[in-house]
């Protein structure tokens, strides 16, 4: 019988585990928008800046990503401004690196040339933004697909990178177009020393009848900032407009006797008119303590106070010998600096714990009684121009009474139309919060503010608020708002108010 052997068998392969070695695709997704990000943020910044002459000065012109967007000019060594320009994905940063002196000599020796300064500052402006949006298409671009070569090695994947990099350049642009604020300008915040030379953007008057449109206001910003140049050491004196009544807004200093320096530095340089304090002065309100308010008497300029929730009777009865000082109480209007004031203390004496405090019904009560007071004056024929009241709940009684009310308390500033045309504003700590600031991680800043009111209308025109840093912090920022009937192309009312009419400012 023949030897048959028996069949082999084959073995069986194993399978193949493809899912496990190719990459999902939402992985593969956010590696290639890893790569586009980075890759368009590189390009950016080495090769997507461009040097521009305007006017006659040197700057440098660069998109930067941002979460907010905006505008901000360096001004070396003065200090930066800040724009609210537009909402996108990308911020203008704009670096004035030199004064060309050719340039500017040439300005010295033609005067005549200044007139035609703003129009020349348009073109070059122009002229940089379409160099810059070039340049930064293909620094994008460059950027993403080198990136995309490095990462990949796949000449087609290098491609799709360089291509979503310029979309996405493109959205962004688009964004910033649908978002463009033109009046931003206005309304700059400043930083390091420009934030004590507010003439950079003028007065609050200059501002509406000069500045109507954004490369005027531009060029003139342009043509500042040459002159700062020439006197880096002294910076120019603000000059306000003569007609205009100033008036600084000061609230909670809290005993914190630094506060009186930086009162009569602002007073100084803002050539302030009336000082308003909306209370809260003292931390106790002991007779111990009204040594501290003796520096009051050294400001030169009336000061109008309302008590505070910290501030006791004593405080007020203190400050009412005070020679400059009008103390505003039960409604009782005074007129101070050519405008007229009415206030009311703060019905809380909070260190006072053998009262139980009122809380926020005893605040509308007051607020109430204040708003009555203001009735009676406007059918008296004397309306009251600005009402102030230490916190917020009782300054809200007043809508449709006054155009404007101060008030304090909360320690941050923040500015309000009510319901019925009044506008609230709220002052920050003057005092940094006083001896709270050592307290907490990050040290309250020490804020103010300028008032701007029209001589003749005693209407609000604009306003500065300056916020300084707190304990141990030496920045400063002053940032300009403008009421929106003083914004280029309004008009401003016109005509006496009545009781169902108030005299407000939109």
């Amino acid at each position: 019988m023949p030897n048959r052997t028996p069949p082999r068998v084959r073995p069986r392969p194993l399978p193949r585990l493809e899912l496990a070695a190719r990459p999902r695709p939402w992985a593969r997704a956010l590696g290639l928008a890893a790569v586009v990000l980075a890759g368009a943020w590189l390009g950016l910044l080495v090769v997507g800046a461009v040097r521009v002459p305007v006017g006659p000065v040197d700057t440098t012109m660069a998109l930067r990503p941002s979460l907010t967007g905006g505008t901000r000019i360096d001004v070396s060594p003065l200090g930066a401004l800040s724009l609210d320009s537009h909402a996108a994905p990308l911020r203008l940063d704009v670096n004035v690196d030199r004064l060309d002196p050719p340039r500017s000599q040439a300005l010295v020796d033609h005067p005549e040339r200044i007139s035609g300064l703003q129009d020349e500052i348009v073109r070059d402006v122009e002229h940089g933004t379409r160099d810059l949006a070039v340049r930064s298409c293909v620094a994008v671009v460059l950027g993403a697909g080198v990136l995309g070569l490095a990462v990949y090695r796949r000449p087609r994947r290098a491609l799709a990178a360089g291509g979503l990099a310029l979309a996405l350049l493109a959205a962004s642009g688009a964004s910033a177009y649908a978002t463009w604020n033109p009046k931003s300008v206005l309304e700059p915040r400043f930083s390091g020393l420009l934030a004590s030379a507010p003439s950079v953007v003028g007065n609050a008057r200059s501002i509406v009848t000069e500045f109507d449109v954004y490369q005027h206001e531009l060029a003139r910003l342009v043509t500042n900032v040459t002159k700062l140049y020439d006197a880096t050491s002294t910076l120019p004196a603000y000059r306000p407009d003569p007609t205009t009544i100033r008036v600084l807004h000061v609230s909670d200093i809290h005993l914190n006797p630094a506060s009186w320096k930086i009162i009569g530095s602002l007073v100084k340089q803002y050539q302030v008119n009336v000082i308003v304090d909306s209370g809260d002065t003292m931390d106790h309100g002991t007779a111990a303590e009204n040594g501290f308010l003796d520096p009051i008497g050294d400001l030169g300029v009336p000061y109008v106070w309302v008590r505070g929730n910290h501030d006791s009777r004593t405080t007020q009865r203190h400050l009412e010998r005070m020679r400059n000082v009008r103390v505003l109480d039960d409604g009782r209007a005074v007129t101070v600096g050519g405008l007229r004031f009415a206030g009311i203390g703060d019905p809380q004496f909070t260190p006072d714990r053998s009262a139980a405090p009122g809380g926020e019904a005893a605040e509308r009560l007051a607020g109430a009684r204040l708003a009555s007071a203001l009735r009676d004056q406007q059918a008296a024929g004397t309306p009251v121009d600005v009402a102030v009241a230490h916190e917020p709940t009782a300054a809200e009684e007043t809508d449709g009474q006054v155009p404007l009310v101060l008030c304090g308390h909360l320690h941050h500033e923040g500015t309000q139309m009510l319901p019925y045309g009044t506008r609230l504003r709220r002052e920050g700590s003057t005092g940094g919060s006083g001896l709270r600031a050592v307290e907490r991680e990050h040290p309250a800043p020490i804020q103010a503010s300028i008032l701007y009111f029209d001589r003749d209308s005693r209407r609000l025109q604009a306003w500065d608020a300056i916020e300084l840093g707190g304990l141990g912090l030496t920045t400063a920022e002053v940032s300009r708002h403008l009421v929106d009937e003083n914004q280029p192309g309004a008009t401003a009312p016109s005509g006496s108010p009545s009781p169902a009419s108030p005299r407000t400012s939109p």
